[in-house]
């Protein structure tokens, strides 16, 4: 066995010395992060080639996002977890092989050292579950009172295969929506996990990468129209905004959209609607009437899409209008949300 070398660090939590550009910076970026993530280069910029960028008519995906979610740490996951997750999901859903990361830290002055770590560890676990490499980074301390413990930017980048377009504007009449799984479990359980609303719940959010769903969607169901992760603003704004883009309705079924029990009851005790509440491992796509068993029972078989459903279909009905069919046999408008629903869920 190994004896583990002895750190370089002193103390137990970061100061504003770590963001000063000397040794201290130096030790803390090298044993937190880079001894970690192991990038393939120390330079300021990373050098990057793929097999898939020499494919004729292939494109690059880039995204990015920040990541200030509040407790860090959850039921299900952390900052580290959802800041993989949301880039590599942002790109997946989009048709694009996720690739690269980069990783952006703003760090609080007082933050924990050991907490750093879990974070860090927990995004090379999901960026190896999702076969991506975090390539690059940077890190900035500031003043106690400036951050609430850490803030995570990433960045990523992908490769479109040849021949793939998937866009809400190929929305047709008569498509079928299909979402993964359950929906708002990862916005019900950060409410129970801040511990001010007297919540109690065995929740736990729904935080994963996604590439392999969209993968194996595409595959079984090649004429796939268009996907959306729906994370902030739930499912509701995801579908409004597709319906807007495809110039189609949408209309869904209040039977079979996907809600466990507990979801329910939060959103019933607090007032609020599932259908807006944040996921971080729920997506929806769109597909032909025809091909919407093939990709139902395909991505059944992955974990991530064990609980996938059929939810509704889009109609020629009036442009961007998304309307659900109650459980009492009526119509309800679902509307896009309309100021925040609760605060700081990714």
């Amino acid at each position: 066995m190994v004896a583990p070398k002895p750190s370089r660090l002193r103390g137990e939590r970061v100061t504003l010395a770590h963001g000063g550009g000397g040794k201290a910076m130096r030790d803390l970026i090298e044993e937190v992060f880079t001894d970690v993530f192991q990038p393939v280069s120390a330079e300021d910029q990373a050098r990057l080639t793929h097999e898939a960028l020499r494919d004729a008519g292939a494109q690059l995906a880039f995204t990015t996002d920040s990541f200030v979610v509040s407790p860090v740490e959850f039921p299900g996951g952390d900052i580290g977890k959802i800041a993989v997750c949301g880039t590599v999901n942002d790109l997946a859903v989009g048709g694009a092989k996720p690739l690269w990361l980069s990783a952006a830290f703003i760090i609080e002055e007082g933050c924990e050292i050991a907490l750093l770590r879990r974070i860090v560890a927990s995004m090379q676990r999901e960026a190896d579950k999702a076969g991506v490499k975090i390539v690059t980074g940077d890190t900035k301390v500031v003043g106690k009172g400036a951050a609430d413990k850490v803030f995570i930017t990433t960045a990523g980048v992908g490769v479109i295969p040849a021949g793939r377009d998937l866009r809400a504007e190929n929305i047709r009449p008569g498509d079928v929506a299909i979402v993964n799984g359950v929906l708002g479990d990862h916005g019900a359980a950060i409410m129970s996990a801040r511990g001010d609303m007297a919540l109690s719940t065995d929740l736990t959010s729904d935080c994963q990468s996604l590439n392999a769903v969209m993968e194996t969607a595409i595959a079984a169901a090649p004429d796939i129209r268009a996907a959306r992760d729906a994370t902030r603003g739930g499912l509701a704004s995801a579908l409004n905004e597709m319906a807007e883009a495809a110039g189609v309705s949408i209309e869904i079924d209040e039977t079979s959209v996907p809600l466990r029990s507990e979801v329910k009851g939060v959103c019933e005790i607090l007032g609020l609607d599932p259908l807006y509440l944040a996921n971080e491992g729920t997506l929806v796509f769109f597909v032909p009437p025809e091909q919407a068993e093939a990709a139902l029972d395909a991505i059944r078989a992955l974990p991530e899409g064990k609980d996938a459903v059929a939810i509704g279909t889009a109609q020629a009905g009036p442009a961007g209008r998304v309307i659900m069919r109650t459980l009492f046999g009526g119509q309800r408008l679902v509307d896009m949300l309309v100021g925040e629903q609760l605060p700081r869920i990714c």
